[in-house]
């Protein structure tokens, strides 16, 4: 196993210990202290690569539905926003002509229509979309699509790991005490409505902010960063103008001073960041899911192909 990969192991499993020793605590310091940093260097790295979209100017539209849905009133509205805003990002980052683009764009805005009013779409994208998934389902994507380009056995098993780890989570939740109860009652509404939404999808009605959604939150948070962090010589998301990321990193620190001055003003004041990067980083995503696609329907075509004589 490469050196990379056993630091990116040994963070793995540090993340996973932290969780069950601080299912409730872990999630919020790991937002107030990884989190802005991490938003402003990936939104400088996606500048530099122009979004993953033909035209950079793009990226100001998709800044344009964060602001939005971060200021709507309903949940419904914020969902249809956040939504329109992935299906926007995909387009944008196919290379197709500009016909197949719009036959594409009025079959996801009829698909839209028929389901947009719907509980589980509304609280698939305003409430997990750009949470749960974003941290957990797209980081996935990336680590096997990462292994997969690399040829690396260790990095897929890292992938197992990860999703063992996730299973061990749920299984047998976290049992640790409430250390840090100001905390914990300044951060915890924030993530409120995702329980439900999570257990809307997978059939556990009100789901509560339980040990094992605690637990569950806290790894993949921890995780998603500091995957970001360990990545910076694959990805090189360092390789931007000194200036920015001296810029971007003080930023971030003083962010997190803002958390610890008073967590829910830094929240309130963060959230739109937060937003932001997840919706720029929706071209990637989705450019990320074709690649995830292709590997599969190449590796079913390989075990269909008959054997040679």
């Amino acid at each position: 196993m490469a050196r990379a990969d056993v630091i990116h192991l040994g963070l793995m499993v540090a993340a996973l210990l932290l969780a069950y020793v601080l299912p409730f605590e872990l999630l919020l310091l790991s937002y107030a202290v990884l989190g802005p940093v991490h938003y402003l260097t990936e939104i400088s790295w996606l500048h530099e690569r122009r979004y993953f979209m033909p035209w950079r100017s793009l990226a100001l539209v998709l800044a344009l539905v964060a602001i939005v849905a971060v200021n709507v009133s309903t949940w419904q509205a914020s969902g249809l926003l956040i939504w329109s805003g992935f299906l926007l990002g995909a387009l944008a980052s196919v290379q197709a002509s500009w016909g197949t683009r719009a036959l594409m764009g009025i079959a996801a805005a009829v698909l839209t229509w028929t389901i947009f009013t719907q509980d589980l779409f509304i609280a698939v994208t305003a409430a997990l979309l750009p949470t749960l998934i974003h941290v957990s389902l797209f980081t996935l994507v990336f680590m096997i699509v990462g292994a997969h380009r690399a040829r690396s056995p260790s990095q897929a098993a890292l992938v197992v790991i990860y999703l063992a780890s996730i299973a061990l989570i749920l299984a047998l939740p976290p049992d640790a005490p409430v250390r840090w109860l100001e905390l914990d009652q300044a951060g915890w509404p924030y993530f409120a409505s995702v329980a439900p939404a999570l257990g809307k999808v997978v059939g556990m009605a009100d789901w509560p902010l339980d040990h094992r959604f605690a637990g569950l939150l806290s790894f993949v948070y921890t995780y998603h960063y500091l995957n970001w962090f360990i990545k910076a010589d694959v990805i090189r998301w360092r390789d931007v103008p000194a200036w920015r990321l001296v810029g971007v990193s003080a930023l971030g620190v003083a962010a997190t001073g803002l958390y610890f001055y008073d967590y829910a003003l830094g929240f309130r004041v963060l959230l739109f960041l937060s937003l932001l990067h997840v919706v720029l980083e929706f071209p990637l995503n989705a450019i990320s899911i074709r690649q995830l696609a292709g590997i599969v329907v190449m590796g079913v075509h390989g075990r269909m192909r008959p054997q040679e004589p």
